[in-house]
């Protein structure tokens, strides 16, 4: 097994993380014959390198009635490699828009980074036919530069645990032959032959005829992902600059300085901000909608785009992306002697200073939300008006005033917490109500 081109090869890629003092890796491990060569190939190369530390990690989603037989199939192999081994179970709860096999994979990581050993790299056993089905799905779908770029061969988790690809240049073909030389038992699941599955399909009567028809299909096709994955940094770094030109210290997107741009640098820069907070992208009618409305609108236009994940809004000439169950209804849930506690967890308690007067006697202290028609005398504002109306005096967004505690002295509004303080009661010895996420 050490002398074989595969042992070398995994042995190779594996040798930078080495270099760097990286040397405890999590197989994670399903039973298939892919992650069986790995982990035999990760637990020969620790023989050779006695400080490589060595787990493996089977997640058991409970989509298979053999799932349990294939986690007993994965301890019973660790323990005879004396490899530590840890079962994860998962439950996937069927969501629309979804598709279960994305469900099962987003499951899957958040097993594997909760149960992987800390700090060790997590190695999966994608290999090279892999790649080349998730390209021609991606290709199937219209998908653009960065979906066709497929599968990168480290993965950044947003814990920040990196994921690394080691079988990723090298077919099943020569996968299967490793296993079948050294006598390497594995499972089988009988799903991945079942063609209803766009993934099979490709897998059972695309990729082979290919193969077939043209000698060294499967390295040029690699290839090919390779350079788009090329193309997709060299053009990520042109569109950070871009989006440091357009976005502002709040997160919104420029619409002046997005008009400036072509059309296509325009839906670029818009994906690459609208990734920040979202992994569902617009389909290409709404990021044309979104364009259009945001840079062409008046002034005063109110923009409401509903996204699955959010909403694109507008306000003063820029964009934000909203998410509406932060928008949720908030309201004092208990009081603990002058501090009150709300629905989300934050507390609003007052601090000695220059603010408002203390309440009288007969004055009962509330705190409130969303009154637009309230009327209130800001200090150092030009008479008494409506909250709605010295909320748009001050460009607050409109998704954002319902959020504001309004602390009233009985009927009286007597400070908006973080904007305004009523001129009526203010005091160089006084309170000042403060909000503390």
């Amino acid at each position: 097994m050490h002398s074989t081109p595969l042992y070398q090869q995994v042995k190779s890629t594996i040798a930078p993380f080495v270099d760097n003092n990286q040397t405890s890796f999590t197989v994670a491990l399903s039973g298939g014959v892919d992650s069986v060569v790995l982990l035999h190939l990760m637990n020969k190369i620790k023989c050779e390198i006695p400080a490589l530390q060595l787990n493996a990690v089977y997640v058991n989603h409970g989509l298979s009635n053999y799932a349990d037989d294939w986690q007993q199939f994965c301890a019973q192999l660790c323990a005879q490699l004396n490899v530590p081994f840890t079962a994860a179970q998962v439950v996937i709860e069927q969501r629309s828009r979804t598709s279960l096999e994305e469900q099962a994979r987003d499951a899957r990581y958040l097993a594997l980074d909760k149960y992987s050993a800390k700090g060790s790299v997590i190695l999966l056993g994608q290999h090279l036919n892999d790649q080349l089905e998730t390209f021609l799905l991606r290709l199937k779908r219209g998908s653009g530069l960065k979906g066709l770029a497929s599968m990168r061969q480290t993965r950044i988790l947003k814990s920040g645990r990196v994921c690394f690809r080691p079988l990723l240049d090298i077919t099943r073909s020569k996968i299967e032959s490793f296993a079948k030389t050294f006598s390497l038992t594995h499972i089988t699941d009988d799903s991945n032959t079942d063609e209803r599955f766009d993934r099979n399909f490709i897998r059972q009567q695309i990729v082979p005829v290919l193969s077939d028809k043209f000698t060294g299909f499967e390295k040029s096709a690699s290839r090919s992902i390779t350079l788009l994955q090329q193309q997709q940094d060299l053009l990520n770094e042109y569109t950070q600059q871009d989006l440091a030109k357009c976005q502002n210290n709040s997160q919104g997107l420029s619409c002046t300085e997005l008009a400036m741009y072509s059309a296509a640098r325009q839906a670029n820069v818009l994906r690459c901000w609208l990734e920040q907070f979202t992994v569902l992208m617009p389909s290409q009618k709404q990021t044309e909608q979104i364009l259009d409305q945001g840079i062409n609108a008046q002034v005063d236009a109110q923009l409401k785009i509903q996204l699955k994940e959010g909403q694109i809004r507008r306000h003063q000439g820029y964009l934000y992306f909203v998410i509406p169950k932060a928008q949720e209804q908030l309201n004092v849930i208990s009081q603990s002697e002058d501090t009150f506690i709300l629905n989300n967890g934050a507390r609003i308690s007052p601090v000695q200073g220059k603010g408002i007067r203390q309440p009288h006697a007969d004055e009962h202290v509330t705190v409130q939300f969303d009154y637009p028609q309230v009327k209130i005398k800001p200090l150092n504002k030009p008479g008494r008006n409506t909250l709605k109306h010295w909320f748009k005096d001050a460009k607050v967004a409109p998704w954002l005033r319902a959020s504001a505690p309004l602390i009233f002295y009985n009927d009286e509004l007597v400070q908006v917490v973080g904007y305004f303080i009523s001129a009526n009661h203010v005091t160089d010895e006084g309170i000042f109500w403060e909000y503390h996420t």
